[in-house]
């Protein structure tokens, strides 16, 4: 018997060793560790970038924050038209050269979100300061004329600037949706397929902890993407193009727009790497029954238990044609619907990513507005602060959940309680608020000037009633008394000297009584009330984030542990599918549009229309922002408690169905002792009655 063990084994490394010769399954498994570790971190970079782009974006292209959501959303709307196909019939093919395929992809995409800095204009912003070399005298910023030469609505008469006959039906931020579309298709297999490769060769408790690296890399990537993002804000958008001492704008400014291309050529770069080390990777690895002891630990058979052979395990190695597996499709998506557990846990997933994506596609927005922090710092304290914070979280979630060897229950409970403490936490948000900027005609009157007011006010007084101005230019002056006003027109500035950054406007009438007071290029900076204020805001963000994501490897491992492992890449894919469809695409677009609704003073494209917002109501922004955000929680709250219920009746269903069969096995295993006792009975017999008989001839 040994020696036919012996055989077995050598003839089973023979034939691991023809399928599989470059490596064993351990260090197979090693390599597309690492391999999908650098995907997840790569695809996270461009992701997190492309969200620390939003307001430059939204300014370099002059549409408003919704249109933006449709754009973000479109990565998602990649993802829909083929992930079920993908999770369903990758799962039975070559998955890590698909992976490869749709890293390729990914990097073509993003090229592609950069194409449009090369095929459009320079960057034009509305000013009304001009560079003038060798000359201290500037034309007048308040043009002779009155309220009565201006058209209804208090615009000047429409005389659109030269150029703008090409560009009139050409929206530039197209490309940026198809590239982000391409980007999403070419995601689609990484999740699905790389999560269930890695589950199908891994031990049940090394599982969670592979999975948590795996994904607290995807955390870290966003750090880069950030910081990336921080960077490139800090460079003008033109820069090799134009002598940047031409620029009379700063980064702190609501018109200025950064390098934003720079960084997506940066991301598609780093993402075709990240597809090469896929191309040289195993189909599936060699079971692991058939390696020699010291190699590794059995990691196929343990998954499921009880199973010795574990050909149903891998169906990639199954020779089934494509038209028996779409038929296989439907009965199969209709098993895994059929299970409540997973209908609920989608259901609350949906609605936390709806909260959650929401939150983090216009946090960098919200910290820039609320607080009047620039878009480079809000970048870089997103990825310094914020994100290390949520990859520590779901790293110790995946550490401490084999520490203490949760089960599905008390993974549950783990993800439920650590997001309501967050949720608690996240309440305090709403006490943090800064006092709205100070802009005549916006968030105050001409004549009240030391009352902020939300009232609709005219920006047209009796101070500026002799100059020619158009109450939808956006070019903010900052008065001696602290006061910003709309443009030196509306100031009732008559005069101006220096150029660029360093223009002086003087005899501003609506600035004092006198009209002898000056007001400089740019917005005031009252910023002492946030800069109090915003340390505490970034303290509790970081708390927060790090106790929500404990919970996010143990939640997510629920997903993995409540279906039957034949359909794992299916329920792994459908889950995207859904979570995607339902909140990765309408999330940013309803935020924005309920963030749109707080803007105070929209800007003006070019060629005419209404552009990007240039100063919102920080009251109300705060307001729509955290009530959406923690009321789409409270829903998920509510929902969770069926879902424990369900959970519960589940588990005991299971603990009744195994003591059923271990009793069963039981009562097999003692029929077949006393069979066995038998027959050995019964050859001792023959065998005694056989000595007799030769006894007896003997003696005879």
């Amino acid at each position: 018997m040994a020696a036919e063990q012996g055989r077995t084994q050598r003839n089973g490394r023979s034939d691991a060793a023809a399928g599989e010769p470059s490596s064993s399954p351990c260090t197979s498994l090693k390599m597309f560790l690492v391999a999908l570790s650098f995907a997840y971190f790569a695809k996270a970079l461009s992701g997190s970038y492309m969200k620390s782009t939003i307001t430059q974006l939204e300014r370099r292209f002059d549409i408003p924050s919704y249109l933006i959501g449709v754009i973000d959303g479109s990565f998602e709307i990649g993802n829909l038209l083929v992930i079920a196909f993908v999770s369903y019939f990758g799962a039975k093919l070559h998955r890590p050269k698909i992976i490869a395929v749709g890293c390729v992809l990914m990097s073509i995409g993003t090229f592609i979100i950069a194409l449009p800095h090369f095929i459009i204009g320079r960057y034009q912003f509305e000013t009304s300061v001009r560079w003038v070399v060798n000359s201290t005298l500037n034309p007048s910023p308040c043009p002779v004329g009155s309220q009565a030469d201006l058209t209804q609505g208090g615009k000047l008469p429409d005389v659109p600037p030269t150029g703008c006959e090409g560009e009139s039906n050409l929206s530039m931020w197209i490309y940026v949706l198809l590239g982000n579309v391409l980007r999403g298709i070419g995601e689609t297999p990484v999740q699905p397929l790389g999560i269930s490769y890695i589950d199908d060769f891994a031990t049940e408790e090394n599982a969670a902890l592979y999975v948590g690296c795996v994904q607290t890399i995807s955390v870290v990537g966003p750090v880069f993407g950030y910081l990336l993002g921080s960077l490139c804000a800090k460079i003008y958008v033109d820069i090799g193009f134009i002598k940047m001492e031409t620029i009379t704008i700063t980064p702190a400014d609501s018109r200025w727009v950064g390098a934003w291309w720079l960084g997506y050529l940066i991301a598609g770069a780093i993402t075709l790497l990240s597809a090469i080390p896929f191309w040289f990777l195993p189909r599936s690895l060699p079971m692991s029954g058939r390696q020699g002891p010291g190699k590794c630990t059995p990691e196929q058979t343990s998954f499921i238990k009880g199973s010795p052979l574990l050909k149903h395990k891998y169906p990639a190695d199954d020779n089934t044609s494509l038209i028996e597996m779409a038929k296989d499709f439907i009965p199969t998506l209709r098993t895994l619907l059929g299970h409540p557990v997973y209908l609920i846990y989608l259901c609350v997933t949906i609605i936390q990513l709806n909260s959650l994506i929401g939150m983090v596609t216009y946090k960098p927005k919200y910290i820039e507005q609320h607080f009047r922090q620039s878009a480079s710092k809000a970048n870089f304290l997103m990825g310094v602060i914020n994100i290390p914070a949520v990859a520590l979280g779901m790293f110790s979630g995946g550490v401490l959940m084999k520490r203490l060897k949760l089960n599905i229950m008390g993974a549950a409970r783990f993800a439920f309680g650590t997001s309501l403490i967050g949720y608690v936490l996240s309440l305090f948000f709403f006490a943090m608020s800064c006092e709205n900027a100070k802009v005549a005609g916006v968030t105050l009157s001409y004549d009240s000037v030391d009352m902020i007011s939300y009232d609709k006010h005219s920006v047209f007084t009796a101070c500026n009633s002799d100059c020619f101005c158009s109450a939808s230019e956006w070019d903010p002056v900052c008065g001696d008394n602290g006061i910003t006003y709309v443009s030196p027109c509306l100031a009732g500035c008559s005069r101006s000297t220096g150029s660029g950054k360093n223009t002086v406007f003087s005899n501003c009438s609506c600035v004092g009584v006198t009209g002898n007071f000056t007001a400089s290029t740019g917005q005031c900076l009252h910023t002492d009330d946030c800069d109090r204020m915003f340390p505490y805001f970034l303290a509790l963000s970081v708390i927060t984030s790090f106790i929500i994501s404990l919970g996010g490897t143990p939640g997510y491992m629920i997903l993995i542990r409540c279906i039957k492992p034949q359909l794992k890449s299916l329920a792994l894919g459908f889950h995207a599918l859904a979570t995607r469809t339902l909140a990765g695409i309408p999330a940013p677009i309803y935020f924005g549009a309920i963030i749109d609704t707080t803007c105070l003073k929209w800007g003006q494209k070019r060629c005419g229309g209404i552009g990007a917002c240039r100063i919102y109501n920080t009251t109300a922004y705060r307001i729509a922002y955290l009530g959406l955000t923690l009321s789409l929680r409270t829903i998920s709250f509510i929902i969770c408690i069926p879902g424990f219920i369900l959970l519960s009746r589940q588990l005991k269903k299971e603990e009744r169905n195994g003591t059923h069969g271990a009793l069963a096995n039981g009562a097999t295993e003692l029929e077949a002792l006393r069979k066995e006792e038998f027959v050995i009975c019964n050859s001792d017999q023959s065998q005694q009655t056989s000595d007799n008989s030769t006894d007896r001839e003997t003696r005879l």
